[in-house]
């Protein structure tokens, strides 16, 4: 490719909070609940990039026919895939697209097609960058490129600086959205930073490492699984558990996990001993495995740890375990959802 950025490019990242941040300095946008991804268009070449880094290109042909139908044949996007099912979106229809056979790919792309849906411009048809630009440039930019651009399937993401838009948004999570996402208008595209835009969701939830996991006291089957987060230093310090499985989950998990097993696991705080939250003592014996593995949990409370057990919502294959930190979790306390009203 001859583009000004090209693959891998780490994408913006958003620090989690409790409330819209309001005042003039910010534009508001929906929090898709999809995978995170940037598109590369240079002639006749589409590559796909995933948030952590990875290639996305084979495993959504639509989208590629999408953005190789559109007029410009260069460009750089930043956006989101999702797919919707019955006025949904459809997170586990995204996961099941990673699949090593081209004929499942393609099987699930014709009866669950993806669409992309856009929020930022990066680099424009005459092949400029845009990253350094302010947001408040590059929407208005994206939203000229996108009158004359887009094709069914690619679609152009709203944004406003109406707090009362946002709200409604945030009113609507469960359904089609995953949150709100609040962005800096006067700051340029800050790749692989968290300072210039931030994410509200209705539900705390965290990406976790899965460093190791106890077997259950009876069965030989997966007890829970222990959760870690990087720290400053690129260590793996356990954060907590989940247990939240069916009797049926944990058999299948187990062999999966097995085969992973691998010292040392956690290279920070390890699990053990007692917990800062119970009387109780907890059992030292776990299983290390090799940090391979990112779990989505919902929980109530963290401070430097989960204060009590938290609940399995999903696997994350989009994401890239280096970029489970404690950012995400240090928010300072559950979120109500009439917080933001606040």
């Amino acid at each position: 490719m001859t583009l000004p950025l090209q693959p891998p490019f780490a994408p913006m990242e958003a620090l989690s909070v409790e409330r819209i941040p309001t005042g003039p300095a910010w534009q508001y946008e929906p929090k898709w609940d999809g995978f995170r991804c940037l598109a590369f268009r240079d002639g006749e070449h589409v590559e796909l990039q995933s948030k952590a880094g990875q290639p996305l290109t084979r495993y959504f042909p639509e989208i590629v026919a999408h953005l190789l139908a559109m007029k410009p044949a260069r460009f750089v996007l930043d956006g989101e895939l999702v797919i919707e099912v019955e006025g949904k979106l459809a997170f586990d229809q995204l996961l099941q697209r990673i699949h090593p056979a081209e004929s499942r790919v393609r099987m699930l792309a014709s009866r669950f097609p993806a669409s992309y849906v856009v929020f930022d411009l990066l680099v424009d048809e005459k092949g400029r960058p845009l990253n350094e630009s302010t947001l408040e440039a590059r929407r208005t930019a994206l939203e000229k490129f996108a009158a004359r651009a887009f094709v069914p399937g690619v679609l152009l993401s709203p944004a406003t600086t109406e707090l009362a838009d946002a709200k409604r948004w945030l009113a609507g999570v469960g359904t089609t959205l995953d949150g709100v996402v609040a962005k800096r208008r006067d700051l340029a595209y800050r790749s692989g930073d968290r300072t210039g835009m931030q994410k509200v969701k209705r539900l705390r939830t965290a990406d976790c490492v899965v460093g190791g996991f106890r077997y259950a006291s009876a069965g030989g089957v997966l007890g829970s699984l222990l959760l870690g987060l990087y720290d400053d230093n690129g260590k793996l310090d356990y954060v907590g558990y989940c247990s939240s499985f069916t009797q049926r989950q944990r058999a299948e998990l187990t062999p999966e996990l097995e085969a992973l097993i691998a010292p040392p696991g956690f290279t920070g705080s390890a699990p053990g001993g007692k917990s800062r939250w119970s009387k109780a003592e907890r059992s030292t014996a776990w299983q290390p495995l090799r940090p391979e593995r990112v779990v989505e949990v919902r929980y109530d409370h963290f401070t430097e740890r989960f204060r009590h057990g938290t609940t399995f919502l999903r696997w994350r294959p989009d994401k890239a375990p280096r970029q489970c930190t404690y950012e995400q979790a240090q928010t300072g306390g559950a979120l109500s959802p009439l917080s933001i009203l606040h």
